[in-house]
């Protein structure tokens, strides 16, 4: 596990780096996620680099709280989608690397246009609904914020996963507690989602996102529950601005930046592992 956990360090040196180069953007989901990305990325998921739209014969993975998009492209292009380098455009006009990943750029690995929160789990259901009808065994994997369920779009699509057995699908909540305007208790309480999940039919599993042997062990298990008629969700509990002490455990680093200072005390928490870009 050594290996994904520097993987994991590397990721959150880019997040910082990405969003301090530009001023803006959204480290605190975007670190509390690095070890689900690298788990997913370089060891769990059977994906084709070698990127196609259509995902035929690979695991697939939507993300649907778009604003983490720093984690997203970071673990894209460390795990060889598009040049590394190309990590130093992000947010830049007229680059591929948007704050919320579009389509239309045509960048390597992005199959959904995840601005508007809620519609993500709708799109991995219908894309897991294709698999099957093409005989595909492979995997539909997608992520969400646990804010992001305020939306009630998310409700009506765990309703219908389960009415159609859609058993090839693992959904990713990101516990983190934490959402733009404040806690998730303070804005709109969600209360228990393993009981809400499980009222409406779904297989659930807990696990500490921040913890790599227990990311990679509740991503295995989450397979073996598949093919059971029912589709599969992860509760994963983060910390918001993980690996950084002064981010950690607050929305209040949901979407700002760090600035020069804060930039090098973050820099000093996370060693470099992989190589800067």
């Amino acid at each position: 596990m050594q290996n994904l956990k520097e993987i994991a360090t590397q990721i959150r040196r880019d997040i910082v780096r990405m969003v301090h180069g530009v001023q803006s953007g959204h480290p605190g989901g975007s670190l509390g996620c690095a070890d689900f990305f690298a788990a997913l990325y370089f060891k769990v998921m059977k994906h084709n680099k070698d990127f196609k739209m259509d995902g035929i014969g690979e695991d697939v993975f939507f993300l649907s709280n778009g604003h983490i998009s720093p984690v997203f492209y970071s673990s894209l292009a460390r795990s060889g989608y598009f040049p590394i380098a190309e990590l130093s455009t992000f947010r830049k006009l007229n680059t591929r690397l948007q704050g919320h990943p579009t389509t239309h750029e045509n960048l390597p690995g992005i199959r959904m246009s995840s601005g508007s929160l809620g519609q993500g789990l709708s799109v991995a259901i219908g894309a897991a609904l294709a698999k099957k009808l093409n005989n595909d065994n492979h995997i539909v994997y997608s992520l969400h914020g646990d804010g992001e369920l305020d939306e009630g779009q998310n409700w009506e699509a765990i309703l219908f996963a389960a009415h159609k057995k859609v058993d090839n699908l693992i959904a990713t909540i990101d516990c983190n507690g934490q959402q733009i305007d404040g806690p998730t208790k303070e804005v709109m309480a969600l209360d228990s989602l393993r009981a809400k999940f499980e009222a409406f039919n779904w297989q659930v599993i807990e696990m500490d996102g921040n913890d790599m042997d227990e990311v990679v062990a509740g991503l295995e298990r989450a397979k073996s529950l598949l093919a059971h008629k029912k589709p599969v969700v992860i509760l994963m509990k983060t910390e918001m601005g993980k690996g950084i002490d002064f981010m950690e455990g607050t929305h209040e680093w949901h979407g700002i930046a760090p600035n020069d200072e804060q930039l090098k005390k973050a820099l000093a928490q996370l060693p470099e592992t992989l190589g800067d870009y």
